[in-house]
């Protein structure tokens, strides 16, 4: 199976399910061959972290990942979910667009 990620990172999203639907947050990383994403502020997770000698212990809210189908990339126009299409431009570069509105999205 080929791993297709239209979401790349700096990518503004919405969550379309789960315990963070409709909320919108920024990805900070993508991994590719797990079909999953890492969005800040969004999947906050309890880790208990032992102390060491550069970090205090206690417990720490940190991000998880999400499988890339509960996200959808937010239209830059209308800020609502939307696709993600390609078109060549006339000089011959291929950029992201927006299904929803045409706008192309920044890279």
């Amino acid at each position: 199976m080929q791993n297709k990620c239209r979401i790349k990172k700096d990518d503004e999203i919405i969550v379309l399910t789960g315990k963070d639907k409709g909320k919108k947050g920024k990805v900070l990383r993508v991994i590719p061959t797990e079909r999953r994403v890492l969005v800040e502020g969004i999947n906050l997770v309890k880790k208990h972290q032992k102390a060491s000698m550069s970090a205090q212990g206690g417990i720490i809210s940190k991000e998880a990942s999400m499988h890339i189908s509960n996200v959808a990339l937010l239209d830059p126009k209308e800020g609502k979910a939307t696709r993600v299409g390609y078109k060549i431009q006339e000089d011959g570069t291929k950029v992201r667009i927006a299904k929803r509105s045409g706008e192309v999205i920044s890279a």
